[in-house]
């Protein structure tokens, strides 16, 4: 599920965990996700244009769980680039399902998901742009958790307003560990002014008024028997004293789809067309396809596409609802031989990522986002449901979770030896 830190040996690990600072991951082994760059550890982002790459800082999310007392201990595995939910690349291969290896653990976190499902780490960090944090977890059977963008706060130089479709976040076994990864990947960082963090839980048991959106009213192909186990899912907050109301479409799907993908190719090419340019041979045909969309974007484009997203955005916050449920995927798990899957329940499917659409809602404005374990499907792989609340509303969206943990058993099926 990851690949390992290459000079380090036991007895290096042990010293680096006597100097770790004392903290709330006090010697705990992390594996970090492919894409954070990692002081003295290869960063390859799943690219063979970085596969020898070593940098020569922690990037602020990764500083912040070393100042906790984590000991890295390796990378986790991620498409290139995290282009794609389905975590296979040239350099370090496929990641497998651990509750069937012969189909994919998701992305772009999937070695993350699939290394806590296999019990290889306890806590794991990801990120998550078009669900990478909320499909893996989902196909893996634990927690995934998109925070308002913001909370987690990004480092390096660059725009800090037009592009905002990406964010950092947690995964975990529960809610309770989820948290405690959150409080610390959310330190405050005055060098970043969209900070928020840090994360404070804020206990509640206030009733909540969830709406169920299903497929988009037809608009999101979904394999048989993905709706029936999200709504079975989210039929336990009945139970718990929430109301659970069968939601029309809010938006019009389609629009959401234009302003995504122009929005995320046009973010896209601005941060990797030097890579097009200098080393073509090393770009996967995804990469490709998403700069050459982006540097073809107009002014006239990029304006109608954040229109639309501004109009989504006042659309969720006059909502008359608190939460929204969605599944994290729109299929199970696939076979991990594939790209990526060409078409759902008969309907083709136009693009690398079409086929994880139902995650574009909250993506596009930054709304917190929890993957909660949904049960399994026929086959005996697992499924998720997302939870997705207002911006700023993150402690509601896990309080919500964790009351939901604790009436379910989900996580406590684990894969077979």
């Amino acid at each position: 599920s990851f690949p390992t830190r290459r000079s380090s040996d036991l007895d290096t690990l042990l010293d680096e965990a006597d100097r770790a600072p004392q903290g709330p991951l006090q010697g705990l082994p992390m594996a970090i996700k492919d894409l954070a760059e990692t002081a003295g550890i290869a960063t390859s982002y799943g690219s063979p244009a970085f596969r020898d790459h070593v940098p020569a800082a922690d990037s602020p999310m990764v500083a912040r769980l070393r100042r906790a007392g984590a000991v890295i201990i390796g990378k986790t595995n991620t498409p290139g680039f995290g282009l794609g939910s389905h975590s296979y690349n040239p350099v370090h291969g496929v990641t497998r399902n651990p509750y069937d290896p012969t189909r994919s653990a998701g992305g772009s976190s999937g070695g993350a998901g699939a290394a806590l499902a296999g019990r290889m780490v306890a806590l794991a960090d990801g990120s998550d742009m078009m669900g990478s944090l909320r499909n893996p977890a989902g196909w893996n059977n634990v927690f995934g958790f998109r925070p308002s963008y913001g909370l987690v706060a990004g480092g390096g130089p660059g725009d800090l307003f037009l592009s905002q479709l990406s964010t950092e976040g947690p995964m975990a076994r529960s809610i309770r560990d989820l948290e405690l990864l959150l409080a610390i990947q959310s330190e405050h960082d005055p060098r970043h002014p969209h900070s928020s963090g840090p994360y404070r839980p804020e206990a509640t048991d206030a009733p909540l008024r969830i709406g169920w959106l299903g497929d988009w009213g037809g608009a999101y192909a979904t394999e048989p028997g993905v709706l029936e186990l999200c709504e079975a899912a989210v039929r336990v907050f009945e139970d718990l004293g929430h109301s659970v109301t069968a939601l029309a479409p809010p938006f019009p799907a389609e629009a959401l789809w234009e302003a995504w993908t122009l929005l995320r190719s046009w973010t896209i090419a601005g941060n990797l067309a030097p890579l097009l340019r200098q080393s073509p041979d090393l770009v996967k045909p995804e990469l490709r396809w998403e700069i050459e969309r982006g540097l073809a974007a107009t002014a006239a484009d990029i304006r109608r596409a954040s229109a639309i997203r501004s109009d989504w955005f006042r659309c969720t916050a006059g909502m008359e609802v608190d939460i929204l449920a969605l599944p994290s995927a729109q299929v199970f798990a696939f076979d991990a031989d594939w790209h990526w899957p060409r078409q759902i329940a008969g309907r083709a499917m136009d693009s690398y990522h079409r086929w994880m659409e139902i995650v574009v809602p909250a993506s596009l404005t930054g709304l917190p986002a929890l993957c909660v374990p949904a049960g399994f499907g026929a086959a005996g792989t697992p499924m998720g449901l997302q939870l997705i609340g207002h911006r700023g509303q993150d402690a509601a969206v896990l309080n919500l979770g964790r009351a939901y943990e604790r009436a379910t058993d989900w996580i406590s099926r684990q894969p077979m030896p």
